[in-house]
């Protein structure tokens, strides 16, 4: 017995049917396998299915009991594809078991017919029928003609509509609107949440063809996206800067960390906010220019700076005189407009941290500190996972732990801060004569040097100070020790670690690693650089990490 209208009505509401088609060529194209995808449709769900060519349809009907839309795509005498474009097509998809027949009502499916077929197939056959259309003046005359559904399918496929490529919602929104028939959104629906949007646009159902039983189509747009994306990886890249109180490091990073073209270059300390801004635009046209040598893209500037960071708004909140003038500072909307590229902005210390959790000691740790030791005293840690940045983007001000009440002054301001006995010019005081940097007393310890070794001692015996603090407070699983003052003091571990086991509560049972970085001196620019990328994938729209 064939469905009425009502029995349709009653099955296919607000419901999606699935199209099981496959064109000529393809390995799909096969009556058996349709049927496999039509039974695994419905056993997802789906509440009918639209069908090609009777041989399908009677593969499909033998597997489901639910609704087939019959349809048969014929090159007709112009030379191209059109549906369902006789009457005897639609008697020979009815006795292979459609219960609704689908045909072409566009201005060309008109101009063949289509209308007069709509009404023979009606009276003739007893069976609903379904105008595929792709205008509202298309969708009047089907109605008129007896159509019983109206649907969106050659919406964009037509020479009318041809320059449509996309789902048109606002399509859907006007045939509820204007035609006195049901609508059924079908054609190029590629989401859930395009389908979504059709039936609360009004849509009485919804069909999706390509986007669930075409796994060559969607296999190809993945193929498309990787491999996209593989070549962008070989050619983009970002700059990373690190602008410290002392000198400025610089680099061209890779998507896995490679880092090309290093340099450093002095930073104008003292110069004020102008000095330091047109500094740093011009490390980044000279990190473009090498990017261009280098047959390279910068997609993306991130920038590690000494002092505070608002990193949303890529301000710098505070900074210390290391950074003369450098205090409220809009570094990212200086470099975006300077350069049309995303910028992000992090606090060295931090960014330093960064680094280390993607690309060096703290990769799986999630809770660890970072200990940046040179022209001052910083400091970066993750707690549970994440970066603390704080309230106020003021956390992590390591180095202005007060260690020594009423001791040495501090470019804070303050007196007594680590800062001021665990940074270069410390371990130079602490060496006395004869060393005119901090290098120089780090070598001399490396060879034994008696005096040297001794300053280094008394340099560790400090910094314990205030890494004691941070011990008792987070409890880290890991210290990571970066900077000029770190980077090859080979003793600098193995006296902190003396110092600290006399100082801290439950010092074996803590279980602490202590690393200096492996990312030497360039782990500032690496943690800006993945900054950099993750302010390039939120410009996409991509999920920030």
């Amino acid at each position: 017995m064939k469905p009425s209208l009502a029995d349709v009505a009653n099955q296919l509401r607000h419901k999606l049917i699935v199209s099981c088609q496959a064109p000529e060529g393809s390995p799909l194209r096969d009556p058996a396998v349709m049927a496999s995808i039509a039974h695994a449709a419905v056993k997802a769900g789906a509440a009918g299915i639209r069908a090609n060519g009777p041989c399908d349809i009677a593969a499909i009907r033998h597997a489901v009991e639910i609704p087939v839309i019959g349809i048969w795509k014929r090159i007709h005498d112009d030379g191209a594809i059109l549906i369902t474009p006789s009457f005897e097509d639609a008697r020979e998809l009815v006795a292979a078991g459609a219960g609704l027949i689908a045909l072409d009502c566009t201005s060309r499916g008109q101009r063949f017919g289509a209308l007069e077929r709509v009404r023979r197939i009606k009276s003739e056959l007893g069976v609903p029928v379904l105008a595929d259309v792709a205008t509202v003046d298309e969708a009047r005359r089907a109605v008129s003609a007896g159509a019983d559904l109206i649907l969106t399918t050659l919406r964009g496929y037509s020479s009318e509509t041809e320059h449509i490529l996309e789902f048109d919602l606002e399509f859907v929104v006007e045939l509820v609107r204007e035609i006195d028939a049901p609508i059924v959104a079908e054609g190029r629906i590629a989401t859930p949440e395009q389908a979504a949007a059709a039936i609360e646009a009004g849509a009485f159902a919804v069909i999706v063809g390509t986007a669930i039983t075409r796994p060559d189509e969607t296999t190809l747009k993945f193929v498309k996206a990787v491999n996209h994306a593989a070549r962008r990886s070989e050619t983009d890249c970002v700059i990373g800067v690190d602008l410290g109180g002392t000198n400025t490091k610089f680099a061209l990073i890779g998507r896995d960390g490679s880092v090309c073209c290093p340099s450093s270059w002095k930073t104008p300390a003292q110069g004020g906010r102008d000095a330091l801004l047109s500094h740093l635009k011009q490390i980044v046209g000279h990190c473009s220019e090498q990017a261009r040598d280098a047959r390279l893209s910068p997609v993306a500037i991130g920038i590690a700076t000494a002092g505070w960071v608002d990193a949303s708004t890529g301000a710098v909140v505070h900074a210390t005189a290391n950074l003369a003038g450098w205090t409220g500072t809009g570094i990212r909307a200086e470099l975006e407009q300077a350069t049309g590229l995303p910028a992000a902005v992090e606090n060295d210390a931090n960014a330093l941290a960064i680094g280390e959790h993607r690309y060096g000691s703290a990769k799986n740790v999630d809770n660890f500190v970072c200990l940046t030791l040179g022209t001052g005293v910083g400091g970066g840690c993750y707690i549970g996972g994440a970066l603390h940045r704080g309230a106020h983007y003021l956390a992590n001000a390591i180095g202005h732990i007060p260690i020594v009440t009423g001791g040495q002054p501090c470019t804070c301001g303050q007196r007594g801060c680590l800062e001021a006995y665990a940074n270069a010019a410390a371990l130079l005081r602490y060496a006395g004569e004869g060393f005119e940097t901090a290098e120089q007393v780090i070598a001399a310890s490396n060879a034994a040097n008696a005096r040297a070794r001794g300053a280094l001692r008394e340099y560790a015996s400090y910094l314990a100070l205030g890494c004691v603090t941070l011990i008792h407070l987070l409890d880290p699983r890991l210290i990571v020790l970066s900077g000029g003052l770190a980077q090859d003091n080979q003793m600098l571990i193995p006296d902190l670690r003396e110092t600290l086991a006399g100082l801290v509560v439950g010092w074996s049972k803590r279980d602490l690693r202590m690393e200096r970085s492996p990312l030497g001196c360039h782990g500032g620019v690496l943690g800006a650089a993945a900054l950099a990328y993750e302010a390039f994938a939120a410009g996409e729209g991509w999920s920030r990490q």
